[in-house]
């Protein structure tokens, strides 16, 4: 038996993960994702601050030069002993069906999806990610997304700018977004003046389409996301920091890279000027169920890409988590054991510390159920999940 499949066995079907930490060489990170302060700048000056992490990824990190072969991919700890890793892409790969199900293996013969925390100080620029379509002329995959804001990682800071912009006031003219493309490299364009920002509420969440413009907020945010790492990023200078043309052009076509109508092209106008735009886009939680040991909330949904949900184990309480579909977890709060893994938020981790805050949940011991023990007697233990689009119990609607 291949050691993939003994540690698939071992686990009874779940996978234990550890920690992928994600430079950026813009922006600056927030210090919030529970890494040692020592440790931010921990794959070298030149890459930037670690900004990210992360979650159930077999996708690799779109960074420049210098990313690594494997920058971005989660890893499973194949023995705690050894500390020996494996790629979660390689266990995709040889359990297939085993372990993501058929019907994603089916529709697109790998696990399409992944999650990340991202932990910046200052908001990012007003950027869109491809549409599929879009995508597919560079030979990547198009990227929607859902956001959600978790309280344990915001307690105590919001960063320098709590709020999001999404896409543009309906007011707003294709003149006034072509006159801020044609300036990029001449002076600071402003394009953020043409939008409209909302402050976070945390506990909540946005859905993001692919080809909506936006600038998120400086709060930590839990991302669920297609497998895909493009943007095209329409604001020049973002609190002070310029942001270089490539930036601007690095996801369009050869062909297309001086051609500011195609790159012009690449918003999706309507629904970023839709005059309903809160009233289509933003997720308040939806109760999936309620009791005496346990809340699960929908807290990413009415999609057609992306799902999550938040649990919380009460204190002294143990509970099985039933879904229908593989996914991703993480711990965000509380300690206790989650199947046969011990689990534990983390306080504080070093760039190559193991933890026990992650893991990959397989569609069979989904269904069959993992059940979780908090055992402290004071605290929740609060898990994130994430999913693909093939689970039928996530809400269609809002």
């Amino acid at each position: 038996m291949s050691t993939i499949k003994k540690v698939f066995e071992a686990g009874k079907g779940i996978l234990q993960l550890t920690p992928t930490w994600v430079p950026r060489g813009f922006n600056e990170p927030g210090h919030r994702l529970r890494l040692h302060p020592d440790d931010y700048y921990a794959l070298g000056m030149s890459r930037g601050g670690i900004c990210e992490r992360w979650l159930g990824s077999i996708t690799k990190a779109l960074n420049g030069p210098e990313t690594g072969e494997t920058e971005g991919m989660s890893y499973v700890l194949a023995d705690k002993k050894t500390e020996e890793k494996i790629l979660l892409s390689e266990f995709v790969e040889e359990l297939g069906s085993s372990l993501i199900g058929e019907t994603l293996m089916e529709k697109y013969g790998t696990w399409p999806v992944f999650a990340k925390l991202y932990d910046y100080d200052k908001p990012l620029f007003h950027h869109l990610h491809l549409t599929e379509e879009r995508a597919n002329k560079i030979g990547m995959h198009g990227k929607p997304e859902a956001y959600y804001f978790p309280p344990q990682y915001n307690a105590s800071y919001l960063g320098r700018f709590p709020l999001t912009y999404f896409g543009f006031d309906p007011s707003t003219t294709k003149e006034d977004v072509m006159e801020c493309l044609k300036n990029y490299d001449i002076k600071d364009t402003r394009i953020t003046e043409l939008s409209r920002a909302y402050r976070v509420k945390l506990g909540t969440g946005w859905y993001t389409p692919a080809g909506i413009i936006h600038a998120p907020a400086s709060v930590v945010t839990f991302e669920p996301q297609w497998n895909s790492d493009v943007n095209t990023i329409m604001e020049n200078v973002t609190m002070g920091e310029v942001n270089p043309h490539n930036l601007l052009t690095d996801c369009a076509p050869k062909e297309e890279k001086n051609d500011l109508d195609a790159i012009f092209a690449q918003i999706d106008w309507e629904e970023s000027t839709r005059p309903d735009y809160k009233e289509t886009y933003f997720r308040l939680p939806k109760i999936k169920t309620e009791s005496n040991k346990a809340i699960e909330k929908w807290v990413a949904y009415a999609n057609d890409f992306v799902a999550a949900k938040e649990v919380t184990i009460l204190p002294g309480q143990t509970y099985t988590i039933t879904d229908q579909a593989a996914y991703g977890a993480v711990i965000t709060q509380g300690h206790g054991t989650f199947g046969c893994f011990e689990c534990e938020a983390p306080g504080l981790l070093h760039f190559d510390d193991i933890s026990g805050d992650e893991f990959f949940v397989s569609e069979k011991a989904a269904k069959k159920g993992v059940m979780v023990k908090n055992t402290s007697s004071y605290e929740s233990l609060v898990i994130l999940q994430n999913y693909a689009n093939n689970n039928p119990e996530v809400p269609a609607s809002i």
